[in-house]
């Protein structure tokens, strides 16, 4: 039987890995989450794992709900004896626990694109000398994934990744009035918090161009966005003849989460027969109405720790604007102004962490 951790199990993608648990019969040893008590709570009374990390404000009442239930942080719920770890935990916070998972040897269901762009070499270093594997749980990821498997890299000319558009792809035409609750109204998914907004910026798409060139090793200019409303192209790979391969299906979160659950193998799921849709759509990404895109490829192309530093700021920032302290239209200024200031340092695990709290207290400063 196959044992799994999920690190950020009360969110979105960790409550869906569950279930795709539930549907292949796996065991479940390990559940890191935040401060969702009944969602936890839940949880643990279904899967009995060997230990959880949760936030300490829960300890006591966990304590109280399961005697004798071992408690733990994030980093050693990651490294207990497992075949495969779900990394889901949002922002430069899922950074740690993901890297102890890759040291001991897991196959990584990477779904923190955040741990990715921040420190993508470096996890590359511990799964290579681990002889374990990062399977993308992002749709967009694990489509290019599956698209480039059984090619060569010296025919391939881009990866293209497709957004949704968010909120606002067409209006309102003055974003500077934009709301929170607004901004939170996405067409089509539920997502956090911090990811919703990302999405109305289209910074997430940006975060996602980063992890692709993180991911898979391809150069920033080999690596596009394509606006795709309908969401069922979720990833291109253009080779150099001209032809395309792209991978479809329902915008289900469960299929690339099985996929990198089983891989190499396909698993029968519930999802089969949904409806294609009538019409498929494809714009390039206005990038003077979303200029958060633009400066996540300018970090790209900077390389060391610029990317670390947009990241960084994009949490608070998006911090800021949910607050109401500072309009929607200032997220991607912010962002500009830290990279802008970005000391050019090469990429290490020092610089890394302290390039992330400068670039918090820098994003602080404008915000």
């Amino acid at each position: 039987m196959k044992r799994v951790v999920i690190l950020g199990s009360t969110g979105s993608i960790g409550r869906q890995a569950l279930e795709v648990c539930r549907w292949r019969g796996y065991r479940v040893v390990g559940l890191a989450a935040g401060q969702n008590l009944e969602e936890l709570s839940r949880q643990i009374q279904e899967w009995r794992p060997l230990l959880v990390a949760a936030h300490e404000s829960l300890h006591e009442e966990l304590k109280a709900r399961f005697p004798g239930l071992r408690l733990g942080t994030p980093e050693e719920v990651a490294s207990l004896e497992a075949e495969v770890a779900v990394a889901a935990i949002p922002g430069l916070a899922g950074l740690a626990p993901t890297w102890a998972a890759a040291r001991t040897g897991k196959h990584l269901a990477l779904a923190n694109k955040e741990a990715m762009v921040a420190a993508g070499p470096l996890l590359w270093q511990e799964v290579e000398a681990h002889g374990t594997e990062i399977l993308p749980v992002d749709s967009e990821h694990s489509a290019l994934f599956q698209a480039l498997l059984g090619e060569r890299r010296e025919d391939v000319a881009e990866l293209i990744l497709t957004a949704s558009g968010g909120p606002f792809l067409w209006e309102p035409e003055d974003l500077s009035q934009v709301t929170p609750a607004m901004a939170l109204n996405h067409p089509r998914w539920r997502m956090g918090p911090k990811v919703t907004i990302d999405s109305a910026t289209l910074f997430n798409k940006g975060l996602e161009v980063l992890e692709a060139k993180e991911l898979f090793r391809f150069p920033l200019e080999k690596i596009k966005v394509l606006v795709h409303p309908q969401a069922y192209v979720h990833g291109l790979v253009r080779f150099v003849d001209g032809s395309l391969k792209a991978q479809l299906g329902p915008t289900d979160m469960r299929l690339p989460i099985q996929y990198a659950l089983t891989y190499p193998e396909r698993a029968e799921t519930p999802l089969q027969n949904l409806p294609f849709p009538g019409v498929l759509e494809f714009f390039e990404p206005d990038l003077n109405r979303f200029p958060a895109l633009a400066v996540a490829y300018e970090a790209g192309r900077r390389g060391g720790v610029a990317q670390v530093a947009v990241s960084a700021a994009d949490e608070v920032a998006v911090e800021a604007f949910l607050s109401g302290k500072i309009p929607f239209t200032e997220i991607p200024k912010i962002l500009a102004r830290v990279l802008e200031n970005t000391p050019s340092l090469p990429l290490t695990w020092e610089n890394l962490f302290a390039v992330d709290a400068w670039a918090r207290e820098e994003a602080k400063r404008w915000a």
